[in-house]
């Protein structure tokens, strides 16, 4: 597995990156075979592991940090803080004040001294940036933290972000955390050019976009997309946008079949693929699934799929505007109206 510059840091990472979301209730709730795979994704060649304290309530973390005993310094290891975590108020969210208190937990559950990457899991509305800064900045000084990253910030908002940081001399964001598939490829208009511009990596997630690309829905499958762990828009199948997507997803399956590809690896070849990626993050419950996302570490797609593929999914489109992360706070229905007088 050939190894990426993660930005400008200097740090060389794996194309692949095992996302942890799936190890604990959330998913694969048998820690064993948690750690079984995580040992399987470093035996490969992976490097790269990204989790979130949220993530079963913070029962990832903890399964990390027991599969990385005795390897801790042969992984880059991320984690992100931002959601809530209690029913407290103040225990969550981009202040100072909880980011002091969530690093701990974090650290603690990780069984490690310091994390590589530490994520903003999502921008704050009603937090200025310099005070999530600042505070990231101080844990940098403290080596408890090595780099920070945002995730699914808008290009504008990554903007601010570095601006801040070299008005205020503070640490700087080396790294976005976006959604992006064959699905939802909206980061590609904006973002990543913004990223690109800025020197920052780019860990993408969902690569799969949330199992439509994993080939087990096709328009005569038995079963459509549908899960209560998921948001409804983003799997009602009466929706236009959704058919659509179906309608997409069987000529990507096609393309692939006469590519020689499954639909997984080239979803995720193609992921990876993009000059402004430095690694696609990969969720396995299952040591099947590990084992369908391995190989496309290794796959080149040719200009003629490449085309292909812009002909099916159109370059910098969304097909179902749902799926994209950024933008919530910005497109809420009080924030687009005028006030009233």
């Amino acid at each position: 597995m050939e190894y990426r510059p993660l930005g400008r840091t200097g740090v060389q990472v794996s194309p692949l990156c095992l996302g942890a979301m799936m190890f604990g209730p959330w998913g694969n709730n048998d820690t064993a075979d948690s750690i079984r795979i995580i040992h399987r994704a470093l035996d490969a060649g992976i490097n790269f592991i990204d989790t979130a304290d949220v993530y079963s309530g913070g029962a990832s973390e903890e399964i990390v940090g027991q599969a990385l005993d005795g390897r801790r310094d042969g992984v880059f290891l991320a984690t992100k803080f931002f959601m809530p975590m209690s029913e407290d108020p103040n225990q969550h969210g981009g202040s100072r004040r909880w980011i002091m208190q969530a690093v701990e937990h974090s650290l603690r559950r990780l069984n490690t001294d310091y994390i590589d990457l530490y994520q903003v899991h999502r921008p704050s509305p009603d937090t200025d940036v310099e005070e999530t800064l600042g505070a990231l900045s101080d844990l940098v000084r403290q080596g408890k933290v090595r780099y920070i990253g945002s995730s699914s910030y808008s290009g504008s908002q990554i903007v601010e972000a570095q601006w801040a940081s070299r008005e205020r001399n503070l640490e700087r964001f080396v790294t976005e955390q976006p959604p992006y598939s064959l699905l939802v490829r909206g980061i590609e208009e904006d973002i990543l050019p913004t990223v690109q511009r800025h020197g920052m990596g780019t860990l993408t997630y969902s690569p799969l976009s949330g199992g439509w690309l994993s080939g087990r829905w096709r328009k005569d499958s038995a079963s459509t997309p549908t899960s209560p762990a998921r948001p409804n828009a983003r799997f009602d199948m009466s929706s236009p946008a959704n058919q659509r997507k179906l309608d997409i997803v069987e000529e990507l399956a096609q393309l692939a079949e006469q590519n020689g590809l499954t639909l997984i690896e080239l979803a995720i070849a193609f992921a990876i693929h993009h000059p402004g990626v430095t690694a696609a993050i990969v969720g396995p419950r299952t040591m099947e699934q590990l084992e369908s996302y391995l190989p496309a570490a290794d796959i080149t797609l040719g200009t003629d799929v490449l085309d292909r593929i812009d002909q099916i999914a159109a370059p910098g489109v969304t097909v179902n505007p749902d799926d994209n992360s950024y933008g919530a706070h910005e497109l809420t229905a009080q924030a687009r109206r005028r006030r009233l007088t």
